[in-house]
């Protein structure tokens, strides 16, 4: 008699082990990287990364997930800075560690402007939510310039910046960019594995068959927008209180979304690990171009470059790509072992 034998090289108990070996160990990795490399320029590029892997997660949650491509999510970026910068302001608060409890009430704030955002734009389709994000953030972005009671327009805000020493400085900083980074990973992950998250791929693979089910899709769209304009306004912030200051071209930066939805395709759009891959790839190839070359264009360039050959060639991603090549080699030894074990039971 034959026994049924798993054909999925990645279910057995060996990976599930494996993996969570490999996370315990990036976890270290993390957490030990700002003390092994005390350089500041490689810590700040770090943490910049940390914050765009942050951001990119949050943009996969609910895009990847759904199926709707948001690119208006430097709105929510933008209001966390500008929120952490109008709290610090009027409190007239100095810089400290202390003040790094305010970067999850940005990310509230942020939440909070992703409701009335997403009613607008859920109530539609995918094409035409892609065009109404895109015309959100262009008016909110002409506001922060004319908006000057709590933007202070092209002048900008200053934030209070701690007398920390520079190592000191980029420590704390990135400590605080890769909690933020590991809660969006941690939330995309369960909400990947959770029956809300079965809703989101059921929405992205047939909204109207959801709805039929009994899914209430609108619902679930928002809710799961408002998660991503939290945690993206918390990267906001991070954001504004390391530079010192928020001006409108760089907390509604254009190319901000841009910069995520290519990491998240590059790494795999719809998985937890694809938003990770994508954004420790790019943004230190996008920090060391922009430190090489005085010409900002040229990272413009790459991305444009980079984008093409993913569609081209690697349209699932890296991450879905080598998995699929893995199983494939694997499942090619499969047969014999199957065959092996039919003899012997025979």
């Amino acid at each position: 008699m034959s026994q049924a034998v798993s054909t999925d090289p990645f279910a057995k108990p060996v990976f599930a082990n494996m993996r969570r070996v490999a996370v315990v160990v990036a976890l270290v990795l993390a957490f030990a990287f700002p003390f092994v490399f005390t350089n500041p320029a490689v810590t700040s590029i770090a943490m910049f990364t940390l914050l765009y892997l942050g951001a990119t997660s949050a943009w996969n949650m609910f895009s990847g997930f759904s199926g709707y491509m948001a690119l208006g999510n430097a709105v929510f970026y933008g209001s966390g800075a500008y929120f952490f910068a109008n709290i610090t302001t009027h409190l007239n608060l100095n810089g400290s560690a202390a003040l790094f409890a305010l970067v999850p009430l940005a990310g509230a704030f942020a939440g909070l402007v992703a409701i009335p955002v997403g009613w607008l734009s859920l109530r539609t389709r995918r094409h035409t939510f892609v065009v109404i994000t895109i015309a959100i953030f262009f008016i909110v972005q002409l506001l922060a310039y004319n908006f000057t009671s709590l933007t202070n327009g092209s002048a900008g805000m200053q934030v209070a910046s701690p007398s920390w020493d520079a190592q000191t400085y980029n420590t704390y900083f990135y400590v605080a960019a890769l909690v933020v980074a590991l809660f969006a990973i941690g939330l995309a992950w369960f909400v990947r594995r959770s029956s809300f998250g079965l809703e989101l791929l059921a929405i992205r693979d047939d909204e109207d068959r959801a709805l039929g089910l009994g899914v209430k899709t609108t619902r679930v769209k928002l809710i799961t927008f408002v998660l991503t304009g939290f945690v993206t306004g918390m990267c906001g912030a991070i954001y504004a209180y390391y530079l010192g200051s928020v001006y409108p071209p760089f907390a509604f930066e254009a190319i901000f979304d841009v910069t995520i939805a290519l990491m998240a395709f590059l790494g795999g759009l719809g998985t937890v690990t694809g938003p990770i891959v994508g954004a420790l790839l790019i943004e230190p190839a996008q920090q060391y171009l922009t430190l090489r070359f005085t010409n900002g264009g040229i990272s413009l360039i790459m991305f444009g470059a980079l984008f093409l050959i993913v569609i081209r060639f690697l349209p699932e991603g890296i991450v879905p790509s080598l998995g699929m090549l893995i199983r494939k080699r694997m499942r090619a030894k499969t047969p014999a072992v199957v065959e092996a074990n039919q003899g012997a039971t025979a």
